[in-house]
Parts: structure tokens; sequence; C-alpha cells
């Protein structure tokens, strides 16, 4: 007899999931698919006001798909600690580093919707505020320094403008960016064991413009409009990605992900399972 899922049974566990991931209440924890042999766990911190946490997670299941790895995802920022870090040996961050404590109207920043409303004095303006402490940046730095993995994707350079030490370790801090636009990414170091074997790609998504703090031969990847279309006075290229170790463990940032068709562009997609993979110290 085939396998039947009713609808109301699929749509009870997508609230479930949702549930677990959205109320901060606890880790939504999924196995990825393959034998977790090694114990390999990572805890994931995802979503912010611009970036769903629901797309995130999705697009990650097919980075972890096969590399037997058991992922604990959560949004709640404030279970970022030392004691928390102990259990993993490799933790991802996608969001970036503010929070709105009094709201905000509208669905984002993009938009005037809130400006039109008739009662537009009873709101206050949004104004984000920073909700990395000191003592989660250090208990990142630690992390890392004993020797596991750190995997910085997307806006999460963002995070690296509140704190020195957490910029240290992530190797650099967000500038900006233009709108959703087709860019060039291309692979300028293709020794490194992440990109062997990874081609040029062309990805439609934010191109984010970072400083970077560290050695220049870090850099593995560089993004390019061919269209000519520049960000403020910064030029067509940017920085896309790096990688080095520090202390005993491993940093990879790459900066392509605003959407789910961004992060599994497939040779990006590749790209990432390998970043994955260097970041265990499996490659």
């Amino acid at each position: 007899m085939p396998f039947l899922v009713s609808r109301r049974s699929l749509l009870r566990d997508t609230a479930l999931r949702g549930a677990a991931l959205v109320s901060g209440a606890g880790l939504l924890r999924l196995a990825a698919s393959g034998q977790n042999v090694n114990g390999r766990r990572a805890f994931a911190l995802i979503g912010d006001r611009y970036h769903n946490a629901d797309y995130i997670r999705v697009a990650l299941s097919k980075v972890f798909e096969g590399q037997g790895v058991t992922v604990d995802y959560t949004i709640d920022y404030t279970r970022l600690s030392r004691s928390l870090l102990s259990n993993y040996q490799l933790f991802l961050c996608l969001r970036d580093g503010m929070i709105w404590p009094n709201g905000y109207l509208g669905p984002d920043a993009y938009t005037s919707y809130e400006q039109g409303l008739e009662n537009r004095g009873d709101f206050a303006e949004a104004k984000p505020q920073t909700w990395l402490t000191e003592e989660q940046a250090v208990a990142v730095k630690e992390f890392v320094t004993a020797g596991n993995g750190f995997y910085s994707l997307h806006n999460n350079s963002h995070v690296s403008l509140s704190s020195p030490t957490y910029r240290d370790v992530m190797g650099g801090a967000y500038i900006g960016h233009p709108p959703l636009r087709p860019f060039k990414v291309r692979v300028v170091n293709s020794r490194h064991p992440i990109t062997q074997g990874i081609t040029d790609f062309i990805v439609n998504d934010e191109q984010h413009y970072v400083d970077y703090d560290k050695d220049r031969k870090n850099i593995l990847l560089e993004a390019e409009n061919l269209d000519g279309l520049t960000y403020e006075k910064l030029g067509a290229k940017s920085i896309a990605g790096w990688a080095y170790d520090y202390g005993r463990g491993r940093v990879v940032f790459t900066s392509p992900g605003h959407t789910v068709h961004a992060l599994w562009v497939p040779e990006y997609l590749k790209l990432q399972k390998r970043a994955v993979q260097w970041l265990l110290k499996e490659i």
C-alpha cells in the first residue's frame, strides 16, 4: 500500500516545525540525510527582519543533505552562549545584528506604506538596536579558537559592526548593498579545498559590499556586476568570500544568500557543502 500523507497531517507537521523555530522556546533539530557516524552537530542562528527563517532553513537543508551532520536551528539570538556552543562543532549564522524592540510598520524597510496612514503620528519610529553582547562575541571567539568551525553567511557581516571581537573572528564587516540584480561570482583561489572543482557562476541576489580585514591570500571569491552597475562609489566589484584558520579552528564567509534561489545556484550549493566539510576538517 503506498505511503500517503494527508493534507491535515502535512499542515500539522509544518505548524509544529514552524512553532519550534519561531517560538524560541527550543531548537528545531533536523538530522541531515545520511548517517551521523561522527556525531557532528551544527548550531544555526538564522532569520531577521529582512530574511525569513523559513527560506533559510529550507535552503540550508540542501547544504547539509548527505553531510552526516545534525543541525539545530533557532531564531532566538539570546541562546547564543559559551555553554550552548560547547555542544557543537560548527556555528553557522545568517542574520544581521539588529533587533527592533518597539516594532515597525510595513513588511520591510523598502516600503513607504506606513507613511500613508491617517494616524501615522500614533506610531513610534522604527529604531533598531544591536543584540550581540560582548559575552556572546567572546563565546564565539573561544569556540573557534578551541578548534571548531564558524560559517558566516550573507548579511551576517552586519553583526561585526556592533562588536570588534566578533569582527576579529568573522574577518570583516558589512558596508551595504544595491537591490537584487544579476552579478557574476568568480573563484579567485581555485587551490583552496573549498573551491577545488568549483567554477564561476551567475547569481541574481543582493551584491553585498564588505570590508575585509585579514590577509588577502585568504580571499576565495569576487563578485562583479557585468553590466557595469556600481554601488555608491565602490565600483562594480566586491569581495564575496574568504576562508582562514583562526586559532585551532576555521572561519568561512560567503556573501550570496538573500533568497533560496541564490543559495541553490548549483555551483554555489556545491561550494557551501565543501565549506561545511572544510570547517569540520573533513577536507
